[in-house]
């Protein structure tokens, strides 16, 4: 059976098609609402906002072909809820890959990762879910415009604003070696 018709049967109140259609979905939406959240607890919790939602909306839901994008901004949406409520609150995740590409030096990798993930911290959650949408879930700019519900102009500007921030963090942290204890730089 494929998506349109396990979403025309969810529409009607099918709830075995809606679980199929969620466990197919849950698995990149946890990965992209951990990078937008930064705590994969407050992001387990978004993603079951946005599943309650989808649940609750989907009747209202015109293009069945269009389900997978919105429920990407259902996902979103209910990130950037959580973060504007947890606006104080200093937040840590751990950055898992969506796909492990083959490197060669685990410690490079490490290295790398641990880069961007401090340059993705520094952005605001509205400009890390442009990032996440577009480079980790692979989406174009045009669907993450329909997705956030923001004109593409915005999109643009955001991702660029994000890369410009990332970059300058990036640069920063090569420049400057970190101290370890004992006196010598790593």
């Amino acid at each position: 059976m494929d998506q349109r018709d396990l979403v025309r049967r969810a529409q009607q109140g099918d709830q075995d098609a809606f679980a199929v259609l969620a466990g197919a979905a849950v698995a990149r939406l946890d990965a992209a609402a951990r990078l937008i959240l930064r705590d994969s607890e407050l992001a387990r919790d978004a993603v079951q906002d946005s599943m309650v939602r989808a649940w609750r909306d989907l009747p209202g839901l015109r293009d069945p072909d269009r389900f997978t994008p919105w429920l990407h901004r259902l996902t979103v949406n209910a990130c950037l809820d959580v973060a504007r409520r947890r606006r104080r609150r200093s937040i840590e995740v751990e950055l898992t890959p969506v796909a492990m590409p083959f490197v060669a030096d685990a410690t490079a990798e490490f290295a790398d990762r641990e880069l961007i993930d401090d340059a993705l911290r520094q952005l605001d959650p509205e400009f890390r879910a442009v990032v996440v949408l577009h480079y980790f879930l692979g989406m174009p700019l045009q669907d993450v415009a329909v997705s956030m519900r923001i004109p593409i102009g915005t999109v643009k500007s955001r991702l660029h604003r994000a890369l410009r921030t990332m970059r300058v963090t990036l640069e920063t942290a090569d420049a400057t070696p970190e101290a370890v204890p004992g006196g010598q730089f790593a």
